[in-house]
């Protein structure tokens, strides 16, 4: 993935379901933001997550009601399917309703855009993504991916221990006893085979902290030990499950993550 830098510009994926709309949309982004780079456009919420996928865009401008799946839909799909390596897209949802406001903002929307787009709004929009593009690229997390791109050494080890606490006791549980991690909604549960601990560090921090050659990101909110899966099964719809040794529940795959399981 291009992060944007003074070299690299930002790249959006635009997705409306009226061709007029869209192509008024992209004239009026251009204007606001002349060094955008719209690297596609689609038409419905599927699309939409396909693009982001393929493109791993810094930006989304998603249209609410779409065909297929609502632009709510899509970009809880796509931050679902997101490697958690990756800094997750900014995401401006526009909409002839303001109704929709509340659940655009409880999905993490960086900006709420009403139809029809006024110039100046847009342009304050572009001006707030930019200040908030800046402003990752100067966090520790980007400077650290940066440097990895640039084929530079990693200045974090990969974890040994997880530091679990129970009252007030602290537990330091051997990541090579761990199976898999389960992120929820505050926590992010530790699996062992005897035991499971809950501990608050979210789980794209822990992500990468953790060896690439013992674990496998397997969706947004679980990661598996390589060692630990006993079957991997993919059924007649398509979708992908991995099945944990000594664990009756199965952990689905999702559709980013599925290309690390072929046959050999």
């Amino acid at each position: 993935m291009n992060s944007p830098s003074p070299v690299n510009p930002a790249r959006a994926v635009l997705a409306e379901d009226e061709p007029v709309l869209a192509r008024g949309l992209v004239r009026a982004l251009h204007e606001a933001w002349p060094k955008l780079q719209m690297v596609s456009v689609v038409h419905d919420g599927l699309a939409a997550v396909e693009a982001a996928a393929l493109y791993r865009p810094d930006i989304l401008f998603l249209d609410i009601q779409m065909p297929e799946c609502t632009g709510l839909e899509a970009a809880r799909q796509i931050v679902d399917d997101w490697a958690p390596s990756l800094p997750l897209p900014l995401i401006v949802f526009i909409t002839a309703f303001d109704r929709f406001a509340i659940d655009a903002f409880e999905q993490a929307a960086a900006d709420y855009v009403l139809k029809p787009v006024e110039p100046d709004r847009l342009t304050l929009t572009a001006a707030r993504l930019q200040k908030r593009l800046q402003e990752r690229l100067a966090s520790p997390e980007q400077t650290l991916m940066l440097l990895q791109a640039m084929g530079a050494t990693p200045v974090t080890a990969p974890l040994r221990h997880i530091q679990a606490a129970v009252g007030t006791t602290l537990h330091m549980v051997p990541v090579t006893d761990v199976q898999c991690f389960l992120a929820d909604d505050k926590y992010v549960h530790v699996l062992t085979a005897d035991r499971t601990w809950l501990i608050r560090t979210p789980m794209r921090e822990l992500a990468q902290r953790l060896d690439p050659q013992d674990f496998v990101q397997i969706h947004r909110g679980c990661v598996v030990r390589w060692d630990a899966i006993d079957r991997v099964v993919r059924e007649d719809t398509g979708r992908v499950l991995v099945h944990l040794r000594g664990r009756e529940q199965a952990q689905v795959v999702s559709r980013s993550h599925t290309h690390r399981f072929k046959a050999m």
